[in-house]
């Protein structure tokens, strides 16, 4: 059975959603769609359904999957080429929050000039995104960006090297359809990683400044589902369920950071972008020194969520206090490693990385306000 929400896209979830994107393409008037893919999703055979769906709804299919697990501005021109050329009229992303990334911004400069780096959100990019885009259905395989429902598309810019957020309303994919049966095949370490994805953007929203009850409600609830599944999700990756709540806690966690992030996707950014780390795998090493360094500002806050993973603790400080010793619990179990340090980062590299950290904007919702000496300490304290 396939549940139908509107949070304000259009979501179909379920076991074999997926077999209704043709129907739904139709419904939006599309006769000719772009796939957007990665090699991964491509060799795992996921495309041929997709393909078929859409095929016997009676679209035709184009394909571009020269896609990266860190997305580049070259991967955005060229399906922007790809689109252009094959006279598509819908953008279909399939796969983890790369991919998902790139189908989004295709839409801009499908119907915006060049450059892409004049729509970064951080220069007011957002005010110059006015045209109507083409409309995008979105196909989850991993559960960790949330990408799926949310409005912006990340991506490195080939001129600095650094990753840029492109946000406007307009880029808000008309249809999600998270069928929990296209992520059985994601490896158990990739599982684990943008799980604490999914993880990172509903704690950091809970704890994001700005008074925002709805966020909070349902970032709580994200927190409580990864919590609840993803070990499962992680060592048997064939259990529907536990991918299932994976793919809602995502979409969850993204819907959630609309009310902001905080320094650890600071961190993670210039991590991606610098040494080719997985986005969500930076996350999960840099958390636990985030909660420590925040613990002093929102010490309530922090107490409930590590009493959702499972920490001991009879009053606030005592609970806040064992968070981070939580996370880094959760990480061990999942198999990922216990540091930066771990995955061949240096001390030496780390100035760099941290004056990179403080320009990265995410961390002005940080509840605890932050320096780049901060930036420094926290990456040391991730080492």
């Amino acid at each position: 059975m396939t549940d139908i929400w509107s949070f304000p896209t259009r979501i179909l979830f379920g076991p074999g959603a997926a077999q209704q994107l043709g129907s739904e393409a139709k419904r939006l008037g599309a006769t000719h769609a772009l796939l957007v893919s990665d090699p991964g999703v491509a060799g795992a055979g996921i495309l041929e359904g997709v393909s078929e769906s859409l095929e016997v709804a009676g679209l035709s299919v184009a394909r571009y999957i020269d896609i990266s697990g860190n997305p580049l501005e070259a991967e955005v021109l060229g399906a922007t080429d790809a689109y252009r050329t094959s006279g598509a009229d819908l953008v279909v992303g399939v796969g983890g929050g790369s991919a998902l990334d790139v189908a989004k911004l295709v839409r801009v400069l499908a119907t915006h000039p060049l450059p892409l780096a004049q729509y970064d959100d951080a220069k007011g990019g957002d005010a110059k995104i006015t045209e109507d885009v083409p409309p995008m259905i979105a196909l989850p395989t991993t559960a960790g960006t949330g990408s799926e429902v949310g409005r912006s598309g990340v991506v490195t810019l080939q001129a600095t090297n650094t990753k840029t957020v492109i946000f406007a309303p307009k880029l808000m994919p008309d249809v999600a359809i998270l069928d929990p049966m296209l992520s059985v095949s994601l490896p158990p370490r990739a599982t684990a990683a943008t799980g604490f994805d999914a993880l990172t953007h509903a704690i950091e929203a809970y704890c994001a400044k700005g008074h925002h009850p709805m966020a909070d409600a349902i970032a709580l609830t994200s927190i409580r589902l990864v919590v609840a599944n993803i070990e499962t999700a992680v060592h048997d990756g064939k259990d529907l369920k536990a991918r299932g709540a994976m793919l809602e806690a995502a979409m969850m966690g993204a819907t959630a950071f609309q009310k902001g992030l905080g320094a650890c996707h600071s961190l993670a950014h210039p991590l991606s972008a610098e040494t080719g780390m997985h986005h969500g795998l930076a996350n999960a090493l840099c958390l636990p020194a985030v909660l420590d360094f925040n613990r002093q500002a929102v010490p309530e806050r922090i107490a409930t969520i590590a009493k959702i993973l499972g920490a001991r603790g009879d009053d606030v400080e005592t609970l806040a206090f064992e968070c981070s010793g939580a996370v880094k619990a959760l990480r061990r179990k999942l198999g990922l490693p216990d540091g930066l340090g771990a995955e061949g980062l240096e001390e030496d590299a780390l100035p760099k990385l941290a004056e990179l950290a403080i320009a990265d904007a995410c961390h002005t919702l940080n509840p605890r306000e932050c320096t780049a000496e901060d930036m420094l300490a926290l990456f040391r304290a991730s080492l």
